[in-house]
């Protein structure tokens, strides 16, 4: 696959200056860590999935100057003797078991989820007042404020202090993971927290995965349009044209090496537009080299239905179908991480 001659290179810039324009020019600046976070837990199911598995519902609490915010969340943690790999899952909703999280299944392969519903933390709207962005004072009149996918990247690593916790949990192997607008929200939380050894992003397309330079379907111009609250209020700049950014997405896959970065693709997902998101694969791979591990291994021609590419540090599939976190991307990801488990 041929690469946009007039893509920004990664080596161009020092990685601190390649965060720094990331945040300034897209997504905004991550809120500051609270100062204090505590848990409360309850037992919500020990027999859950016919006793393969335990289910927790638990509430976090952020304090900060006298100000406190709370959030709910689930944790499901396999029956297994020995510890297990975890998933932060930044989700729709806060079901479990949920349209996508196979949970019986996932507690047959002794993986631990941590799932939360993103709206329970702020809302999916131009609303900065109301839940976290009102306990973090956010300020929009500031050009490089953080949007709802900072804010939403934000909650995962407070989910990610719960995980931390629990002793049944291989903390050298913990995900972070999100479809969609929730997938670029991944790639977020994973730039900032370095707990997180896998960076799981799902069919996150624009402003996520894919290249905006020569990008099918979903442009800045149009997700702006429809969802500027996303973003800092400074990526209204960079919208015009789909080489005005300083920077292309292939920095943001970049700035996760030597981390293992997980891209998933859906063939009829043209919006999202899976050859970008290859694309964008190959082309942060010189920077996983730079530092002595491999990044996408593999040479297609395209991306499509059935391509699989899991021996590097970057790894990709494709699947048939539609927009959608499906049984399929699970199983995938999870052969994946289990093949290069720390």
């Amino acid at each position: 696959m041929k690469l946009p001659e007039n893509l920004p290179r990664f080596d161009s810039v020092t990685p601190e200056e390649a965060q720094r324009l990331l945040c300034t020019c897209e997504y905004g600046f991550m809120p500051p860590r609270p100062e204090c976070v505590s848990f409360s837990e309850t037992l919500g199911n020990k027999e859950f999935c016919a006793g393969k598995a335990v289910l927790h519902k638990v509430t976090a609490t952020v304090e900060n100057n006298g100000k406190s915010f709370s959030f709910p969340f689930s944790y499901v943690r396999p029956n297994a003797k020995e510890s297990v790999p975890a998933v932060v899952l930044i989700n729709f909703r806060g079901n479990i078991p949920d349209l996508y999280i196979p949970t019986e299944e996932l507690a047959d392969l002794c993986i631990a989820v941590a799932s939360f519903d993103y709206q329970e933390v702020s809302p999916d709207n131009g609303d900065f007042e109301s839940l976290a962005g009102g306990f973090l004072g956010v300020d929009r009149s500031d050009p490089h404020a953080p949007g709802k996918i900072a804010i939403w990247a934000w909650a995962a690593s407070i989910v990610m202090d719960y995980v931390e916790k629990r002793p049944e949990v291989d903390l050298k192997n913990v995900a972070v993971a999100g479809h969609s607008r929730l997938g670029k929200t991944a790639l977020f939380a994973g730039l900032h927290d370095k707990r997180f050894s896998f960076i799981w992003s799902n069919d996150s397309g624009c402003a996520g995965a894919a290249l905006y330079r020569g990008k099918g379907g979903e442009t800045a111009e149009a997700i702006h349009r429809v969802f500027p609250f996303w973003f800092c209020p400074n990526y209204a700049n960079y919208t015009a044209s789909d080489d005005a950014f300083p920077f292309d997405q292939h920095w943001f896959l970049s700035l996760l090496a030597p981390r293992n970065v997980y891209v998933a693709s859906a063939e009829n997902d043209l919006w999202a537009d899976p050859q970008n998101e290859l694309l964008s694969c190959i082309a942060a791979t010189p920077a996983f080299e730079a530092l002595g591990v491999s990044g996408l291994i593999g040479n297609p021609e395209k991306s499509e239905a059935g391509l699989t590419l899991h021996e590097g540090t970057i790894g990709y599939h494709c699947r048939s179908g539609e927009h959608y976190l499906s049984r399929e991307d699970w199983q995938k990801f999870i052969l994946y991480m289990k093949k290069h488990l720390k």
